[in-house]
């Protein structure tokens, strides 16, 4: 069973200004899951707590997987720039992996990237080609801190579905300022609000689409208006 859980969590910038005020919540069982709310409420600084990268001022963070590692990925990450991303992925990858990764370049519109340096890539290229390389390490729990920015949303859409098809036995967290977007395709939603508001956390459940699966548009637009509603 994999499960994020975060106990009465609280966190401050320089000591005094609070992000969290004892908040709870959890996350549960593989899926694609979101994070969402407003700019500089604090979604980057909380991922990096679950992910273990800060420690809270109090509370605590317990993740259940049998890999136990909770892996945080941003649009700001880079490749070393001497490297072709082929070059790099053969050698940091598995093995038993290069032809489903060389599949996924293509399915993500980056195989013409294949022969370049990081470097040279657009930003929506960086993106995806850091986060295929995410998609095949051996971990649990993968939190997406805005990995599709500078996408557009028909490859951001198909995206997302290969991955809730192709990766069904890890739990996602997807970070996002698309509201139908993340309505859509996601399981748990948690809206994170300003500390003041009460509760600083609020739950609701997306419509988790995926391939084949039938719509409901008047549900998405409920959906939609209480996260705007919420945050």
């Amino acid at each position: 069973m994999i499960k994020i859980q975060c106990n009465n969590v609280s966190y401050a910038y320089n000591s005094d200004q609070l992000i969290f005020n004892n908040i709870s919540f959890n996350y549960h069982g593989p899926g694609f899951h979101a994070l969402f709310g407003e700019s500089g409420v604090g979604k980057s600084t909380l991922a990096r707590i679950m992910a273990g990268m800060i420690v809270p001022d109090d509370g605590t963070i317990i993740c259940q997987s049998e890999d136990t590692n909770v892996i945080y990925t941003t649009n700001q990450e880079r490749f070393p720039g001497w490297q072709t991303i082929e070059t790099h992925f053969k050698a940091f990858l598995p093995g038993h992996s290069h032809n489903l990764w060389r599949q996924m370049m293509s399915d993500f519109g980056v195989e013409q990237c294949l022969h370049a340096r990081f470097e040279q890539l657009s930003l929506g290229q960086k993106n995806r080609v850091n986060l295929i390389r995410y998609l095949f390490q051996d971990d649990a729990i993968l939190i997406m801190d805005e990995s599709l920015a500078n996408v557009d949303e028909s490859m951001r859409e198909k995206i997302i579905l290969l991955i809730k098809q192709q990766f069904s036995s890890k739990c996602f967290i997807y970070i996002s300022h698309h509201v139908r977007e993340v309505c859509k395709y996601c399981d748990q939603i948690m809206v994170l609000r300003p500390p003041h508001k009460t509760p600083q956390v609020y739950h609701l459940s997306g419509q988790n689409y995926i391939f084949e699966k039938s719509l409901d548009s008047n549900t998405l637009k409920q959906n939609m208006l209480e996260i705007v509603h919420a945050t």
